[in-house]
Parts: structure tokens; C-alpha cells; sequence
């Protein structure tokens, strides 16, 4: 190849494997019968810079990309001609794809997720979702559950309910560092997680959980109405210095330091470790409540991707450290299933 390869995708049945490259080129392989040999067929011009991820479309003969050049680009695999491009203000980083609808998921380097509908020659825009404080580095598109799960560079993950239900989007913060892959066990309704530290963590979502409030914005302390730094006229009128802003994570009320001096676990809102809770809401959570709905272990290596063998618990995960790992994840996800799990 000429240029190093940045992405990845391999069509079982077909056997067909599409190679992204630093140069923005995607190349297409068969692979023999006998899996000795590979056949190159096509190079695709896809992108003007590295290719970031890529996904194929047997059903309607279609190779999507996104890249660093900002674009998600569709090219047609039989002819090998773009049929069309899409355009973002920064980086796509990667991409999860509905093959009944033809709608594309696309997440940048600045927090955001577009939806597209992607047609034979054009695209629309159906919503873009803000939620993230960090540049998305990961999605999983659940199409039985009609569930987007991102993850970021902001160490969080948002589960999106794009089925319905008012699009609900549930926040799960349990990783220290970014996350960088995530695979929703169906059957389960597990969640499994990497972050790039090493961290993985398998989330509970047969539960029923909280969405973590909108923060409230105030010029004074809404448990004890000090003024807040910002507010000259309060401090002037009342003889106080200004305090900072803070934010209770369970009700999302601004307060100062002093009315949340306490730190909890909420793990029904997806806080695993300890944030900052106002008094009130302290003294409201239970011990149960605090009963952790994810279990953590430890990868041992820097993990930057991550995937599943779901009918054989098998998880591999490979690293900057150049390791490869194979997992047995049976242990930790749901082996009371009768899917063909056997412990190894």
C-alpha cells in the first residue's frame, strides 16, 4: 500500500475487506475461499486526508467513509464514482450507519453528532445532537432498539434514545480517561466500554435510570442566595464578597461551594464515581442508591480500539503499546443466556 492505513471494515459474507489510508484513498480486497490470498479490486478516492472510519452496504452496493478532511462521502461499489459528499466544520471521527433507512451517524472533533439521511446522490440533515464537552471518538448504533451510544474525549458516554420517548439521552460517566470503543450487547442490554487508560467497564442498561438534569443558571446561590462572583449590584448592596458557581449533578440547582461541600456516587443518573451533590440532595440518596449498576477491570494496556465475538464473549482489544489482547468476557456478560457461550 502506499500510504498507512488508518481504517478498517471486512464484509463477511462477501468477504470483501475496504482498507482506509493516510492519503484519504479507501482500497478493496477479496478474499480467497481458502483465506490465503488476498485480491485487490479497486482503489476509491474517498477523502483528501486520513480516512477515519468506513462501512459497507451490500444491500445498496455502497462504500461510506468519513475522514479528516471533514466530509462523509458515499461512493458506489460497482462503478467505483462518488455519489456524494457531506461537509462539517471539523473533523469526522467516526460513523455508524442504519441499513434500513439509509441514515449515517457521524461524530467530530467538536462534540457534535449529525444525523444524515443519505439518498442515491444527495443527503439531508435530520438533527445534530450537542451533548459532549470533547471531540467524539466513538458511536454504536443499536437498530433493534433504535439506541445511539457515543463516547468522547470528555471521558463520558451518552446513550441517545433516538427511537422516541421524548429522545431521552442518559449520561454514563465511570471512565477516567477517553473513551475510545463501545459495543451494546443486545440480548443483555449490556454496554461495554474502553478508555484509552485501559479502563473497561460493562454498564447495566436493563435498569431503569435517571437523566442527569439540565444545569440551572443563576446570579446567586439557589440553596442560600449568596451572590455569586459575577453579580456586582448583590455584593455592592449586601456587603459580601461574590462566591463561586457551582453545580449540584442530581437536581443541576447553582450553588456555592459551602452548600455542596458533599461528594456521592448516583449511579441510576450513570454517576459511578463521586460528584458534587447539594446538601439536600445528599441527605435524599440512599445507601442502595449508591449500589454501583457497572463493573470496572482493569485492560493492563493503552486500549485505542476494541471488538466483540458477541456470540462467543469474546472481546479483542489492541493498543499504542502494539499488544493485541483477546478477552473472555463470558464472566461478566450475561452467560445465563442461552447463546452459545462456553467458557473458554
Amino acid at each position: 500500500m502506499a500510504s498507512p492505513c488508518s481504517a478498517m471494515t471486512y464484509h463477511h459474507d462477501s468477504r470483501r475487506i475496504f482498507v482506509g489510508q493516510d492519503n484519504g484513498a479507501v482500497m478493496e480486497f477479496h478474499v480467497s475461499e481458502d483465506f490465503n490470498k488476498m485480491n485487490f479490486i479497486k482503489t476509491y478516492p474517498a477523502h483528501q486526508n486520513r480516512v477515519s472510519a468506513i462501512i459497507f452496504s451490500l444491500a445498496a452496493e455502497w462504500v461510506i467513509s468519513t475522514g479528516h478532511d471533514k466530509c462523509v462521502s458515499w461512493m458506489c461499489t460497482r462503478s467505483g464514482s462518488m455519489l456524494g459528499r457531506h461537509g462539517f466544520t471539523s473533523w469526522a471521527s467516526c460513523l455508524q450507519y442504519d441499513f434500513d433507512t439509509q441514515y449515517a451517524f457521524v461524530g467530530d472533533y467538536s462534540g457534535q453528532i449529525t444525523l444524515l439521511k443519505l439518498e442515491q446522490n444527495t443527503s439531508s440533515v435530520i438533527t445534530t445532537l450537542k451533548g459532549h464537552e470533547g471531540s467524539v471518538a466513538c458511536l454504536w448504533w443499536d437498530p433493534i432498539q433504535r439506541l445511539l451510544f457515543s463516547g468522547a474525549s470528555d471521558n463520558s458516554i451518552i446513550m441517545w434514545d433516538i427511537g422516541g420517548r421524548k429522545g431521552r439521552t442518559l449520561l454514563l460517566q465511570g471512565h477516567h480517561d477517553r473513551v475510545q470503543s463501545l459495543c451494546y450487547l443486545q440480548l443483555t442490554r449490556q454496554l461495554v466500554s474502553c478508555s484509552s487508560d485501559g479502563g473497561i467497564a460493562v454498564w447495566n442498561m436493563d435498569v431503569s435510570r435517571e437523566e442527569a438534569p439540565q444545569w440551572l443558571e443563576s446570579d446567586s446561590c439557589q440553596k442560600c442566595e449568596q451572590p455569586f462572583f459575577w453579580n456586582i449590584k448583590q455584593m455592592w448592596d449586601t456587603k459580601t464578597l461574590g462566591l463561586r458557581q457551582h453545580h449540584c449533578r442530581k437536581c443541576g440547582q447553582a450553588v456555592c461551594g459551602k452548600c455542596s461541600s458533599k461528594r456521592s456516587s448516583y449511579p441510576v443518573m450513570g454517576f459511578e464515581f463521586q460528584v458534587r451533590v447539594c446538601d439536600s440532595c445528599y441527605d435524599s440518596i440512599k445507601d442502595e442508591d449508591r449500589t454501583s449498576l457497572a463493573t470496572f477491570h482493569e485492560g493492563k494496556h493503552n486500549i485505542s480500539h476494541m471488538s466483540m465475538d458477541i456470540a462467543r464473549g469474546l472481546m479483542v482489544t489492541c493498543g499504542t503499546d502494539r499488544v493485541v489482547k483477546i478477552w473472555d468476557m463470558t464472566p461478566v456478560v450475561g452467560c445465563s443466556l442461552a447463546t452459545g457461550f462456553t467458557p473458554h
